[in-house]
């Protein structure tokens, strides 16, 4: 039996519902040398900024018995780069691409959107809740009435299609994607990093210098899966679903949550053939349960 992995996101067909996540896979080049990425659904890229930054100082990475915490601080070569740089490379892959965009002011986030009007790309991913900076991102995805009104100034400026990446550090990340949904956000993203730290016992301080850091990983899948499951239920947008997803099991379980799509982050550090893999396995798993379409099992919880 063939199977139809094809996902209607909004007005965009994606071929399949796995797409790389933002800060996990570069602008795809590196992986382009492992695998042909364009099997993937979409590629979301690096967290962008209206200027190129450095990102944090001091370790970046700490892995935990079920995960990893990152202190990235969104390193990026800046928009204009980016446009000039690494999109002309992304396009050669026949593959969505997601522009993820940050900032420490609402100014910034508009401008950004802006700037990426003109370029030839599918969707932008409003990245409202990265722990790792010291200001903006998170801060506006913690409340309904602040991620509200930047998706509404956002939605007025840019021409691409808007979703947005929330936090499960939310107050109630429920109503705040209802907000969102109700100021035009074209689709919802969940969930970012959980807030968390890790502690040097031999020199008796925390390993980041910010503190606190993002855990990522198969420890953060059943809060992702629960939280996805509730947006699904609460709004009418498409849901990506995001955090833990290791392996094709994963994979569909957000699926039948609700998930239209899903991304796929820290799995790329453990394997760098994760997205290929994942898709391969949908598809076996698929046509060994007689599923013609993902449209039979979205939702079914």
């Amino acid at each position: 039996m063939t199977c139809d992995l094809s996902v209607k996101f909004n007005y965009l067909d994606f071929k399949n519902p796995v797409v790389a996540a933002s800060g996990t896979f570069g602008f795809g080049e590196e992986y382009s040398r492992i695998y042909d990425v364009g099997i993937l659904g979409g590629i979301c890229t690096k967290g962008l900024t209206l200027e190129p930054k450095e990102g944090n100082n001091g370790i970046r990475l700490w892995e935990t018995p079920m995960g990893v915490l990152n202190s990235i601080g969104m390193e990026n070569p800046g928009i204009e780069a980016f446009i000039k740089n690494e999109l002309p490379k992304m396009k050669k892959w026949d593959t969505r691409i997601i522009a993820n965009i940050g900032g420490a002011a609402e100014e910034e986030y508009i401008l950004a959107s802006e700037m990426l009007n003109n370029a030839d790309l599918d969707m932008i991913e409003l990245n409202i809740s990265c722990p790792n900076v010291r200001e903006g991102c998170m801060a506006f995805g913690m409340k309904e009435k602040s991620a509200g009104e930047l998706v509404e100034k956002i939605k007025h400026t840019s021409r691409h299609p808007v979703i947005v990446k929330l936090t499960p550090n939310a107050e109630n990340i429920v109503r705040v994607a209802e907000a969102c949904e109700a100021a035009g956000a074209d689709g919802i993203s969940l969930i970012n990093t959980v807030k968390a730290m890790a502690v040097d016992i031999k020199e008796r301080k925390a390993v980041f210098e910010n503190i606190y850091a993002g855990l990522s990983g198969p420890a953060i899948k059943p809060i992702a899966l629960r939280m996805v499951h509730e947006v699904c239920k609460a709004v009418s947008i498409p849901v990506i679903g995001i955090g833990g997803i290791m392996n094709w099991k994963d994979a569909m379980e957000f699926i039948m949550a609700g998930a239209h799509l899903i991304q796929i982050g820290t799995a790329n550090f453990v394997n760098p053939e994760a997205g290929k893999k994942i898709v391969s396995g949908m598809k076996d798993y698929m046509e060994k349960e007689g599923i013609k379409n993902l449209d039979e099992i979205r939702g079914i919880i």
